[in-house]
């Protein structure tokens, strides 16, 4: 179902459920990729994560042979709203129904995207920091026609990636939206040719994984953080992320350029 298979520092997740449901997410599932990215986040030896579905589709979603089964109103309420309804005040939410959604990871995480990412698999990617799709995948509100809202962030975040017009008339419209307008509207980072979205997401994580980790962390996280605020606000934000970072690797990094190129400000080989 789940499974985390291991190139150094870059981990790439599977989702295995294609023959199934074309990996569409069922409890069993969502928890097993919140537990493999929980033990990605907490392994000091992994640096970045990649997240693909197997067999030719991202996620198409939640699984709705398990979403038929809550007509009832008492058990909707039971094994759906009072297990991951957010708690009072500032405690650690449960999961979401895709699962990882509503965790907030120290490291960064791409999406490689095959096929359909829609309705829940398309908040899936957007929870990622970077996707990358190949040409004939897709994203979409496709719940929109079975009458499920989005319910993992979706309303949230494609709002700040493709701005508030162009995100209401996806989420609207449940229209299928193509690995080349996504890319044209910044809905993905990256298109590959047909098969080659999980190659090209751990290309670039092994590009992120040869930095200094500390300073790539800070500066995610202050992206993130920061995403709102006030110009001040965030920019102090900025500083406390950057600061301890700069402790950690900045002036030993900075050493190392120097003594390599005898000079500073010599940046003709970077």
């Amino acid at each position: 179902m789940i499974r985390t298979e291991k190139d150094g520092d870059v981990w790439t997740v599977v989702h295995s459920r294609y023959d199934e449901a074309r990996n569409a997410m069922d409890p069993d599932s969502a928890d097993a990729l919140v537990e493999a990215m929980l033990e990605f986040d907490r392994d000091p030896t992994a640096s970045v994560a990649v997240l693909w579905g197997e067999g030719g589709a991202f996620c198409a979603g939640w699984d709705l042979r398990y979403a038929s089964t809550l007509d009832d109103r008492d058990r909707f309420h039971d094994e759906f709203v009072a297990e991951l309804n957010f708690p009072m005040g500032a405690n650690p939410a449960p999961r979401g129904p895709l699962g990882p959604t509503r965790l907030e990871l120290s490291k960064p995480v791409i999406a490689a995207v095959e096929g359909p990412a829609v309705a829940g698999g398309m908040e899936l990617a957007l929870w990622c920091d970077v996707r990358v799709m190949a040409s004939d995948a897709y994203f979409g509100v496709y719940c929109r026609r079975w009458g499920i809202p989005l319910l993992d962030g979706g309303s949230v975040r494609l709002p700040r990636l493709v701005g508030q017009g162009r995100a209401m008339e996806i989420i609207l419209t449940g229209r299928q939206v193509p690995a080349d307008e996504s890319l044209r509207i910044g809905l993905c980072e990256q298109v590959t040719e047909p098969g080659g979205a999980r190659a090209a997401a751990e290309a670039m994580a092994r590009d992120i994984a040869r930095f200094p980790q500390a300073a790539v962390r800070a500066d995610r996280r202050s992206a993130i953080e920061s995403y709102g605020l006030p110009v001040r606000e965030a920019m102090r934000r900025e500083w406390a992320n950057g600061v301890e970072a700069h402790y950690a690797e900045g002036a030993s990094g900075a050493g190392r350029f120097v003594g390599g190129r005898g000079r500073h400000g010599d940046f003709s080989a970077i």
